[in-house]
C-alpha cells in the first residue's frame, strides 16, 4: 500500500509578498506618506493649530490611507477600486456595435445634448466566433473554450489521488501557451424541466405515476422560489498568440491568425486527451456553444442563450415553399 503525502500549496499563489511589519510594498507606499504627512502637518501647525483639532485631522487622514491599503472588495484592494472608479466616471455611458467607429451626424442633424450624449463604439476583446470554437481575439491572438467535469478526490485511495495528480501535472507540464481555468457558478433554470413535466404527466399510462410527476414538478416550483439554485461549471481557455507576421505583395504585415486557431486546436485536442487520464471528461465548444458561454458571462442574469442560435458573422436562412433561401 503506497504512503499517503501531502503537499501544501498556497490558496492564492499572486499575494504579494509582506515586506515590513506585515505589510506589502503597496500598503507601505499609501501609509508611509500619510504618516509623513500627518508628521509633518504637526511640526508646522504645533503652535497655530489646537491639539483636539489636529487629532481629529490626523484621524481623517489616516482612516482614509488606511481603508486605501487594507480594505478589499472581492479581493480587490480600495484604492484600485478608486481608481476603476475614476476612470470609469470618464468614459461614454452609451456604447454600440460600430467596428468601423461612429459614422459623423448628417448636417441636417442636431449635435446631441448633454444629457443624451453622442455614443461611443463598443470595443470587445472578442472580434469573431468561428464555427469550430476558435475566438479571435485581435492583437491577443485566438482562444478556445474548454468544458471540463469534475473528479471526487477526497474518495479516492492514496494511489489514485497520487495517480490523479500526476496525470493533472503531466498536463500542465505539456502546456506551451497560456491558459486559464475558470470555475463560474451560474443560475439554474428551472423552468423548462417543470414545464415538460407538468405536460407529460397526463399521457403517463397509470394516474400513480401522473401524480407523482406533478407531485415531483410542484417540488420543483417550490425550490426554484425559495432557493438560489447555482450550477457550477469548470471551463479552459487556451490562448495562442500570432506567429511571426507575414509580408504581402502590399508590404504590409499580416497576422498568421488561420496559423494560430491550428495550434490552439490542436492544444485543446491534447488537452482532452490528458484530461482524460485524470478522469475529467472535457470537449471543446463548438462556435454556437463558446457563444452561448460568452453572453452567459457577460450577463448571468440573462435567459440561457439557445444553442441553435446563428454565431456572429453567419449567413441566416429559412425555408420557404419554393426552397431555402
Amino acid at each position: 500500500m503506497s504512503t499517503p503525502y501531502s503537499v501544501t500549496i498556497p490558496a492564492d499563489i499572486e499575494k504579494p509578498d509582506r515586506v515590513l511589519a506585515n505589510f506589502t510594498a503597496r500598503q507601505l507606499a499609501i501609509l508611509t506618506p500619510a504618516v509623513a504627512g500627518v508628521w509633518a502637518l504637526y511640526l508646522g501647525t504645533a503652535n497655530v493649530l489646537p491639539l483636539p483639532v489636529f487629532v481629529v485631522l490626523a484621524v481623517v487622514i489616516l482612516g482614509a490611507a488606511a481603508a486605501l491599503a487594507l480594505v478589499e472588495r472581492d479581493g480587490i484592494p480600495l484604492d484600485r477600486l478608486l481608481a476603476y472608479a475614476v476612470r470609469q466616471a470618464g468614459q461614454p455611458r452609451r456604447l454600440v456595435i460600430a467596428p468601423d467607429g461612429v459614422p459623423a451626424l448628417p448636417a441636417w442633424a442636431t449635435a446631441p445634448d448633454q444629457a443624451s450624449p453622442f455614443p461611443a463604439p463598443l470595443r470587445l476583446p472578442a472580434r469573431a466566433i468561428r464555427t469550430d470554437g476558435a475566438i479571435s481575439l485581435g492583437g491577443e491572438g485566438v482562444a478556445v473554450i474548454i468544458a471540463c467535469t469534475t473528479v471526487s478526490f477526497a474518495l479516492r485511495t492514496p494511489g489514485e489521488q497520487a495517480a490523479l495528480v500526476g496525470a493533472f501535472g503531466g498536463w500542465l507540464n505539456s502546456l506551451t501557451g497560456p491558459a486559464q481555468i475558470l470555475v463560474r457558478a451560474q443560475p439554474v433554470n428551472l423552468t423548462p424541466a417543470i414545464s415538460l413535466l407538468r405536460e407529460r404527466a397526463a399521457g403517463l399510462p397509470h394516474p400513480a405515476l401522473e401524480a407523482a410527476a406533478r407531485d415531483h414538478a410542484g417540488f420543483l416550483t417550490e425550490l426554484a422560489t425559495t432557493r438560489e439554485l447555482l450550477d457550477r461549471q469548470v471551463l479552459i481557455v487556451l490562448r495562442e498568440p500570432y506567429g511571426p507576421t507575414e509580408t504581402g505583395s502590399s508590404g504590409r504585415g499580416r497576422h498568421d491568425a488561420d496559423g494560430a486557431a491550428q495550434r490552439v486546436l490542436r492544444r485543446a485536442e491534447q488537452t482532452t486527451r490528458a484530461l482524460a487520464a485524470a478522469g475529467i471528461n472535457a470537449y471543446l465548444l463548438d462556435g454556437a456553444q463558446t457563444a452561448a458561454v460568452l453572453a452567459a458571462v457577460a450577463d448571468p442574469t440573462a435567459p440561457p442563450m439557445d444553442f441553435g442560435q446563428a454565431a456572429p458573422e453567419a449567413p441566416i436562412t429559412t425555408t420557404t415553399a419554393g426552397g431555402t433561401r
